[in-house]
Order: structure tokens, then C-alpha cells, then sequence
């Protein structure tokens, strides 16, 4: 295992648990206690864990995000509108990429009734959505974040470096009008990159309270995508101001 995926495991791991040893986390995932560690430092220097006296033990006020029950009942038919709007743009013969999310899983399920589509997809919740339609399922493999049924690592990013798509439908937890695209995650940024880079046309689909918001790690320019799909909730001004900037939104 690689040590971005080791520490990912870890994160994991103890946001299970709440409290783990060095000496457990060194059984279960075969590696020596120095290497624990240093990984468990990082991920406190991350402010992902916070050490304690020969082991880690996690706060819930440093987990970024809710977990997925929580995130797909907010925003929710805000999130439907995206999802019939992305859907909307989608023709026959597309191939697409649909990233992980609950946004990306209203888009799926507006697509059940298509045909001529392949779907490639980082999610794992997006893909069962799809199994038992007409359409083409890509599952892109990685490492499973049981927490959210994301696939992410050095798998899944190899695996869209190598693909080519019409469209790419793709998620953010923070939009910022001078420093762009922004995640919390440092360990998901990568795959998030790839998938603007293998789209003919990227399109950010997201609600409106990510709008305004930063974020520690800042992974695209607004160059870097061909519009955004929100809902009508966005605040005018707010929207003026990205528009302002050359960037097109649709607001549903």
C-alpha cells in the first residue's frame, strides 16, 4: 500500500473507531510503529487526527464534510433541478464521466431511461444507480471510502489518465471567486484533476452553498471547466461577480 493510500486507510480507520493505538494500527496494517507515526504526525499536522499519549483518537469537528445520509438529504431538490438540467445536455452516444456525489447521483438517476450512453463513474453508489439499465457502466476501480462509496488512489487516477470523454460532471465542496475550485482533501485532489483533463467539456455541478466558500488545497482555474450548474437559490450578485469574470452559470 502506498503511503497516500496508508494514511487515507488510516483516516478511516479510526473515524470508525474514534480512538486507535499505534501499536493496533501497526497489526492491522502491517507496517512498523515509526511508520505509523510519521503518518499519524502528518495527518495531526493536517489537522485530520489528534494524537494522544501513544495513540490517535478523532474529533468530530475536524471532519470536513458530513457523511452521505446527511449530505444527500440537503439541498435536495435543489439538487434534483441540477441533475435534470446536467441530464438535459447529455446526447445519445456521450460518453461521460460522472465524479463522486450526491449531486452526481441525481444525475444518474435521471439517466435510467437513456440508452447509447457510456457512464464512467468513481462511485460506487453512481454505479448501482446504472446497473440495470440500458447503459454502459464503467466502474474506474481504487480504493472504496466506505463512508461516502467514493473509489479514489493511485488506481483510480491511472485509470482516468488513460480515458477520453465527451462530458465530465464534477463536484466541489468550495468555490471561491479568486482562488477557484478548492477541496479539503489533499488525497482526492488528484483524481479530480484528471477528470477535467480527459473531458472535452467539464461542468461543475453543485448547490449554492458552496458558493463563497475556500478550502485548504485549490486544484482547478475557472478556465478549467466549461460552466457551472447550480440552483436558483445562488445569490444574484454572487452570480454577477462570477459572470463578471467570464465564467458561464446556469442557474435551475
Amino acid at each position: 500500500m502506498l503511503s497516500i493510500e496508508r494514511k487515507k486507510a488510516i483516516l478511516n480507520y479510526v473515524k470508525n473507531k474514534k480512538i486507535a493505538s499505534v501499536a493496533e494500527l501497526s497489526r492491522h496494517f502491517n507496517v512498523h510503529e515509526v511508520t505509523i507515526r510519521r503518518d499519524l504526525t502528518t495527518l495531526e499536522n493536517e489537522k485530520k487526527l489528534k494524537r494522544t499519549h501513544g495513540g490517535v483518537m478523532i474529533e468530530e469537528k475536524i471532519i470536513s464534510e458530513p457523511d452521505f445520509q446527511k449530505r444527500e438529504e440537503v439541498q435536495y431538490e435543489e439538487k434534483q433541478r441540477i441533475a435534470e438540467y446536467a441530464s438535459s445536455l447529455i446526447k445519445d452516444g456521450d460518453t461521460i464521466i460522472l465524479d463522486s456525489g450526491t449531486t452526481t447521483g441525481h444525475i444518474a438517476r435521471s439517466l435510467t431511461k437513456r440508452t447509447k450512453l457510456t457512464v464512467i463513474t468513481n462511485d460506487i453508489n453512481v454505479a448501482a444507480i446504472l446497473r440495470n439499465t440500458s447503459i454502459k457502466v464503467i466502474v474506474t476501480g481504487g480504493v472504496i471510502y466506505p463512508e461516502t462509496y467514493m473509489l479514489n488512489g493511485m488506481i483510480t487516477e491511472e485509470t482516468l489518465r488513460n480515458l477520453h470523454v465527451h462530458k465530465a460532471f464534477v463536484t466541489t465542496p468550495a468555490i471561491d471567486l479568486e482562488k477557484g475550485l478548492m477541496h479539503y482533501d489533499e488525497y482526492l485532489v488528484p483524481a479530480k484533476v484528471q477528470m477535467l483533463h480527459s473531458a472535452t467539456e467539464v461542468f461543475l455541478v453543485t448547490d449554492h452553498t458552496k458558493f463563497g466558500r475556500i478550502s485548504l488545497y485549490k486544484y482547478a482555474d475557472f478556465s478549467d471547466i466549461t460552466s457551472i450548474i447550480t440552483g436558483n437559490e445562488l445569490d444574484t450578485s454572487l452570480k454577477d461577480s462570477f459572470s463578471e469574470k467570464g465564467l458561464i452559470i446556469h442557474t435551475v
